[in-house]
């Protein structure tokens, strides 16, 4: 009796895993469906042969004459996932985002971004933050530098609070993380001496880069630093011991950071949570500055004359 229960138990077991795996089966598109998908989105977004677009099964979807279902772009394991609703009919593919207004995505960016113990610039009860990814060795970042200090600084130093992060591009920048870490050794014991290192940097890339050899390079970033900490009166063993330790711990955090919120060049900038890709004109920094303050209810400042601010290049290679 017992044996033909659990004959009974098995064979229903099997059936319902059976019908599990027959419903799996409807719910994907049929193979020339998803041949087509593949094709067109290949075709539509312009992609390189090497990266792989797989389909995703159907599922329900809120709209009636329309299936839902994810595209996978994989890119040699690194993977992109998106949504899309397929017609009933499969002649129409539409590009499905879902905005929760409930939520204020520029404050939610801010929360992502840790600021704690980072040097300033500005008004530290300013409403409007502005958070700039760096790279020392940059020649955009330089830039981009030029643009904030002096010139924007002046007009918005009483409006906005400026903040830089460390993101390195270490591919291309051999001694970009040696300066990050020797800033933040700067940093943990006074602020102007930060800056102050930060713009003699950012201003003389091209001194620093004539030295012979990437050790000599880092040998003159090191004396620049050494020099600002004198010129600060910062404790000269406790920061000869920090640029020696180069301890990348901190700078590495900070690039990853980055990472997480789409950094992928320099300078990325986060003014109250809107990204800015790149060292964009002077006028086009100030409108964005402008729309910030706006939204927090704070008048913008006058501005200068357009002939009387320099033109920035464009955004610095990805990483």
């Amino acid at each position: 009796m017992l044996r033909r229960l659990l004959v009974i138990l098995v064979r229903r077991v099997s059936i319902a895993l059976l019908l599990i795996c027959l419903g799996c089966s409807a719910q994907s598109a049929p193979p020339e469906v998803v041949r087509l998908i593949q094709r067109q989105v290949r075709a539509f977004y312009a992609l390189p042969p090497e990266i792989k677009v797989e389909v995703g099964p159907l599922r329900p979807s809120e709209f009636s004459d329309y299936d839902q279902l994810t595209i996978t772009f994989d890119n040699n394991g690194k993977k992109q996932n998106l949504d899309f609703l397929l017609a009933k009919d499969h002649k129409t593919l539409l590009r499905m985002t879902r905005v929760d207004l409930t939520k204020d995505q520029y404050a939610e960016t801010m929360k992502r971004i840790d600021v704690t113990g980072r040097p300033t610039r500005g008004n530290k009860d300013a409403k409007v933050v502005a958070v700039n990814y760096d790279d020392f060795e940059c020649p955009f970042c330089s830039r981009m530098h030029e643009a904030l200090f002096p010139v924007l600084f002046k007009e918005y130093g009483d409006r906005v609070l400026f903040i830089y992060k460390d993101y390195p591009l270490v591919e291309i920048h051999p001694w970009a993380t040696h300066a990050a870490v020797d800033a933040n050794c700067l940093a943990a014991q006074n602020n102007d001496a930060y800056w102050a290192f930060a713009d003699y940097v950012h201003g003389n890339q091209d001194e620093i880069k004539k030295e012979s050899g990437i050790a000599a390079q880092i040998a003159m970033v090191d004396t620049i630093a050494t020099e600002q900490g004198k010129k600060h009166n910062v404790d000269a063993a406790r920061l000869e011991a920090c640029i020696k330790a180069q301890d990348d711990k901190a700078v590495k955090t900070s690039a990853h950071e980055g990472d997480l919120l789409g950094v992928d060049a320099t300078p990325t900038m986060f003014v109250n949570g809107e990204k800015v890709s790149g060292a964009l004109p002077v006028e086009q920094l100030e409108a964005i500055f402008d729309r910030a303050l706006a939204e927090v209810g704070v008048a913008a400042p006058d501005h200068k004359p357009a002939a009387l601010v320099p033109n920035v290049p464009p955004a610095a290679p990805s990483k």
